[in-house]
């Protein structure tokens, strides 16, 4: 059973430590906890995350999906692709009661564990649906509906974008979650961002401080420019055998 008193001491540290600590309320801690203790419990029946421990949690999930939630615009509609356990939409739907959050796998068992926790927490801005992304951004309610695509750590970025790109409204962004040293993935996907219509506008390096260990992230941002040749997303079979 996870100590409460503890975990909120590792989700002080944790956010205190990579200097988001503005972001924490007392409700939104006593929600960290309730998630946390439903993942690690049910990681043990499911392999759900393979972070494993409290601390990892704390600090590799929740603060690194936070450093993501605080980039988002007020009132943002966003679309996590590939949502796993529901990393970063859970902790985003926790941080930002004020954006809405639709959380896509292709997985049910991923997503039914998502579903349990949006309902174990009382969350109404978020929903999960289990949908293959490339199906999923040719619905009507869904293609280019969003200010925010995410994915983190699904694919390559060259893949990402074809999955991530039709989801974005023009104007919006998709931001890509990745480990350190991506420059040549990113250069290697100039071409794919050129084609479906985006530009880079950001991209950062950042050291995320895991209990004194530092773990390279990035957050590539790139903006919708204009709308999306409508073959794309081709089905997934493709985008993998022969990336743009």
């Amino acid at each position: 059973m996870l100590d409460k008193t503890q975990f909120l001491e590792l989700i002080d540290t944790a956010f205190s430590d990579n200097k988001i600590k503005d972001m924490l309320t007392e409700k939104i801690k006593d929600s960290f906890f309730t998630l946390a203790t439903h993942l690690l419990t049910e990681n043990e029946k499911y392999n759900l995350t393979a972070i494993k421990t409290p601390s990892g949690v704390a600090a590799l999930h929740f603060a690194d999906c936070a450093l993501l939630a605080r980039m988002l615009p007020e009132g943002a509609r966003v679309c996590d692709v590939g949502c796993g356990a529901g990393f970063p939409s859970l902790p985003i739907a926790i941080l930002r009661p004020d954006v809405t959050v639709t959380a896509i796998d292709s997985t049910q068992k991923r997503i039914n564990f998502v579903n349990e926790c949006i309902s174990l927490l009382g969350l109404s801005n978020i929903n999960a649906v289990c949908l293959r992304a490339e199906d999923a951004a040719r619905r009507a309610d869904m293609r280019e509906k969003f200010d925010v695509a995410t994915a983190r750590a699904v694919a390559e970025l060259r893949v990402l974008c074809e999955l991530c790109m039709p989801f974005v409204r023009v104007g919006g962004k998709f931001i890509s979650m990745k480990g350190s040293g991506v420059a040549q993935e990113s250069e290697a996907a100039k071409g794919a961002i050129r084609t479906l219509c985006g530009a880079v506008v950001g991209e950062s390096e950042i050291f995320l401080n895991n209990f004194g260990e530092s773990v390279g992230r990035s957050l590539i941002e790139i903006k919708k420019i204009s709308v999306c040749p409508p073959k794309y997303p081709r089905p997934y079979s493709q985008i993998v055998k022969k990336p743009l």
